[in-house]
């Protein structure tokens, strides 16, 4: 692959991979211990891509009740500790994610990964589902001493991946990977079908598909065109 090979850089939970079913039963399991009901996954869904802390932090605002540091951390770690040892789960790619990966590689481009879930995490469940091997870098939330929506978190993603911030294009689902990618000055492409708790239209990305089908070389190479001048 040449240097100058333009880069795509994908989320993790929510874009390249359907998490939600897995994060959501795992918070069940810890609401299980205090003795809470169970929590409607479609409630949860659009939330499923902030993370375990905040899932609980809004389902105690929902039902109104207090939430002391101690017992929130503890929530965590049961959260933390029933993933952890359920990955993959029922965790599968998006329709279309595999085949958008193969035929972007295919025209070029290298890929990477940047994303907010724990990067052992990260690294487990890719492995499992027998993407890593798609992608020249792999950045979690424990990569560097930041993380997205800082755009130092993407930046430095891409150069791990040896590709070029100014050649590159981020896809996300939700307002942390816009906000990130535009910090960044880099186009982002939104999906239609992830974890936002909003209208990604309303977020400005660059532009929004509905499938992976719409993940083209050839929009990705009018969005870095664009970008570039």
């Amino acid at each position: 692959m040449d240097e100058k090979s333009p880069t795509i850089v994908f989320d993790l939970d929510g874009t390249l991979v359907d998490t939600a079913d897995d994060l959501i039963e795992s918070l069940n399991h810890a609401l299980a211990a205090q003795g809470m009901r169970r929590v409607d996954p479609s409630w949860l869904r659009p939330y499923a891509g902030h993370g375990g802390r905040a899932m609980i932090e809004r389902v105690y605002a929902a039902e109104r009740l207090a939430l002391s540091p101690g017992l929130l951390d503890a929530l965590v770690k049961g959260f933390l500790d029933h993933y952890s040892g359920s990955i993959p789960g029922i965790s599968r790619p998006f329709p279309g994610a595999v085949e958008s990966l193969e035929r972007l590689a295919d025209a070029g481009f290298r890929l990477a990964v940047c994303t907010n879930k724990p990067q052992d995490y990260s690294d487990r469940l890719l492995a499992a589902l027998g993407l890593t091997r798609h992608f020249a870098a792999i950045c979690g939330a424990d990569a560097f001493t930041f993380r997205k929506p800082d755009p130092r978190h993407l930046v430095e993603t891409i150069l791990r991946a040896h590709g070029d911030p100014a050649r590159s294009v981020m896809v996300g689902d939700s307002r942390t990977d816009v906000d990130t990618a535009r910090a960044a000055g880099i186009p982002v492409i939104a999906v239609a079908f992830g974890y936002s708790d909003v209208r990604v239209h309303d977020l400005g990305p660059s532009v929004v598909i509905a499938d992976f089908g719409e993940l083209t070389p050839d929009l990705a190479r009018r969005l870095i065109s664009a970008a570039t001048g």
